[in-house]
């Protein structure tokens, strides 16, 4: 059987509600499992998902039949739940209603892979990279052609 070749990687990043520190080391493996699983439900593939107790980062390999938009809100929403009900139903875990989405170009895959494998390392270390830590964004709306 014949499919289409999509090659098209995204970086994502999230925080948690309020940027508090609420992932846990105990739990954070099944974390991020949960959320490469809800990627692969979404027909999509996640190379690397990886965080610090207040944000998560992923890089997906989409696919043709689903957009940035819904496969944050499954990832997020599918880990949220997967927190609230089965982890650690007390916390009040919850993640920001933002997410960060930036296209990888694929000789760059590796770099955010390694990127994101590096996390905690690279915040305790300060060699974290501001243009890959984003997930919000202020714009002013864009100029009205005249």
């Amino acid at each position: 059987m014949w499919r289409s070749c999509i090659h098209v990687y995204v970086h994502f990043v999230w925080r948690t509600w309020d940027s508090l520190p609420r992932v846990d080391l105990a739990w954070e493996e099944r974390l991020h499992a949960c959320i490469a699983s809800e990627a692969r439900i979404g027909g999509c593939y996640a190379l690397k998902v990886g965080g610090t107790s207040d944000h998560v980062h992923a890089i997906i390999r989409m696919s043709a039949t689903v957009t940035i938009a819904e496969l944050a809100k499954r990832m997020k929403g599918g880990s949220s739940h997967f927190v609230t009900h089965e982890i650690a139903p007390s916390t009040g875990f919850r993640w920001q209603g933002t997410y960060g989405a930036f296209s990888v170009q694929p000789e760059q895959v590796q770099a955010v892979v390694e990127y994101i494998a590096h996390q905690r390392a690279h915040h305790s270390a300060g060699t974290d990279r501001p243009e890959w830590e984003r997930s919000t964004e202020y714009a002013d709306p864009p100029e009205a052609a005249s």
